[in-house]
């Protein structure tokens, strides 16, 4: 699709996206607030919008606060990432039932499609790490164009205290994987979205909404807000040559370092966008008559994942530190062409001990051998 100017919503309009996209069969998914966080959930209307909040964040600290404004999306990210709906936490694969003999019948599969979906506040960091884990995943095979969600972007107009899409090149202006793109603005009384349409689907859902075409003070506001958002940025990662790095240091002191302070809880791992480790659990009811298998997500760090015959590959938690930030960052680069990071900073939010992924590669940098 050939670009196309953008647009405005104004917030009084922003109700009719969501009837839009209701009339089309969408089940719209969004932010909201649950448990004092910003999660993903089913969303009815712009009332169910985190309205007037914000986090801050920091390593190993999260907390919702109160802004001085009425900013639907005034946000950084929160603890969950659209992977769910791309890998679900907990999948069933298949069900049946043993007969007398001892052997399975019945084979069930689960049964039903997935609800058409629409995100609602993915940011660009977010569009990226979908990209990511559809490449793991699919492993370059396209979806079925009816598996492809409705991708609502919002661009930053502020970073939160662990984000570093810049330094990953992730954002904080998405640049692909959408069909609309907001960037908010609160400006003298006026509160708007200044629009960019990324795919004719777009432009359909935009045409039952009232807009109008954006003039040049209300893109400038767009792109001041876009450059706050840079300049914000709470950590800096330097990935020239990240991959070599962390080959060529293997054993280097700083992975005890880290050691020391990891719990190997596995948090980073389940609040990134792209970590994809999964087991498979088969499981029986009490009588031992239904048996079902399921998929569900698994980490790195734990001593099991890596259990072979004759024990774990790395029972340490050096090993397992070492393996999760050096296939983060260099390996998967082999493996699937980039790196698995995206900046988000979750893994240091969400860290119980607040270990910090860029101050341990800085720490390697500064004392690398090859160097």
């Amino acid at each position: 699709m050939s670009p196309s100017p953008d647009r405005v919503i104004e917030r009084g309009e922003f109700d009719a996206l969501f009837d839009a996209l209701s009339r089309r069969g969408y089940t719209i998914v969004g932010p909201t607030i649950r448990d004092q966080a910003i999660v993903y959930d089913e969303l009815r209307s712009s009332a169910d919008l985190p309205i007037g909040w914000t986090d801050e964040q920091d390593g190993g600290h999260y907390r919702l606060r109160r802004r001085d404004d009425e900013a639907l999306f005034g946000y950084a990210v929160g603890p969950q990432s659209w992977k769910r709906y791309q890998l679900p936490p907990d999948r069933r694969l298949w069900s049946a039932r043993r007969d007398t003999r001892g052997a399975l019948t019945d084979f069930e599969e689960p049964a039903g499609a997935m609800p058409r979906y629409a995100f609602l506040g993915a940011r660009s960091c977010e569009l990226h790490a979908m990209g990511i884990l559809d490449r793991v995943l699919l492993h370059g095979r396209d979806s079925e164009p009816d598996e492809h969600p409705f991708v609502i972007a919002v661009n930053c107009g502020q970073a939160g205290g662990t984000c570093f899409c810049v330094s990953m090149g992730t954002g904080p202006v998405a640049d692909r994987g959408y069909d609309l793109a907001l960037t908010e603005v609160l400006e003298d009384g006026r509160h708007y979205f200044v629009v960019d349409v990324g795919t004719a689907s777009g432009a359909e859902v935009l045409d039952d909404v009232t807009h109008a075409g954006a003039q040049a003070d209300e893109r400038r506001r767009a792109e001041e807000a876009h450059a706050r958002a840079r300049a914000q940025m709470g950590r800096e990662l330097d990935t020239t040559g990240i991959k070599e790095l962390l080959y060529r240091n293997y054993e280097h002191a700083r992975w005890d370092d880290v050691a020391d302070r990891c719990l190997t809880c596995g948090n980073c791992t389940m609040v990134c966008p792209t970590c994809f480790c999964t087991t498979v659990e088969d499981t029986t009811d009490l009588t031992g008559e239904r048996v079902e298998r399921h998929q569900r997500w698994d980490s790195c760090f734990t001593v099991d994942y890596s259990h072979i015959n004759g024990g774990a590959v790395r029972s340490s938690t050096r090993s397992r530190y070492r393996q999760w930030m050096t296939h983060k960052l260099a390996t998967w680069i082999d493996q699937f062409g980039s790196s698995g990071c995206v900046g988000c900073g979750r893994c240091i939010t969400w860290c119980p001990v607040g270990i910090d992924i860029t101050e341990e590669a800085r720490a390697i940098r500064e004392s690398d051998a090859g160097a």
